[in-house]
């Protein structure tokens, strides 16, 4: 008898490293029981990371959007374009919604394309309620807002404790990227 799934909302945010390898993690988990699943990142474009070429060999129900730029933002003095590809991706999520084709849809970074100003809070808590009773929602990045926090049905906070680049290691291929 399979059990009936009941939609939940998770947040991973925080200043520790972790949060989109959780995300991925739970993806996969979920690909591994027959589940589709949409990863949409905010501010993302880099064509070459390891999370878009590992999917891409894994051949699982796994679909990754990206809707940035190459590169991170770093700065809150973002680009319009930055805000127009962010909107995009919110559109995206909007559309995965509405079509049903999906059982896990992942936003990652979205709390950090809020935190930023690329996205409205309110725009985002308007359509995460929207969600359908099944659909699994997992919101990724720094800073969550606590409007989205109160919602979720799970919140982990990531914390550094020590990291490596404070010994002046850059970021590793297959590590961070």
């Amino acid at each position: 008898m399979k059990q009936k799934s009941t939609g939940l909302i998770f947040v991973y945010t925080g200043d520790g490293k972790g949060k989109t390898t959780a995300a991925v993690g739970a993806a996969v988990r979920a690909a591994g029981q027959g589940m589709r699943v949409l990863i949409i990142q905010f501010m993302k474009g880099q064509p070459g990371i390891g999370i878009k070429k590992g999917l891409a060999r894994c051949h699982l129900p796994i679909t990754l959007l990206q809707f940035g730029r190459e590169g991170f933002v770093h700065s809150r003095a973002c680009e319009t374009i930055d805000i127009y590809l962010a909107y995009q991706g919110l559109k995206a999520f909007q559309n995965a919604m509405e079509t049903g084709t999906y059982h896990m849809i992942i936003l990652d970074e979205i709390n950090v394309a809020i935190d930023y100003g690329l996205l409205d809070l309110e725009d985002v808590l308007e359509i995460v309620q929207n969600k359908s009773s099944g659909l699994h929602l997992i919101l990724t990045g720094r800073n969550a807002k606590e409007p989205l926090c109160a919602m979720a049905d799970l919140v982990t906070e990531m914390r550094e404790i020590k990291h490596h680049y404070q010994r002046g290691v850059s970021a590793q291929i297959g590590i961070e990227m």
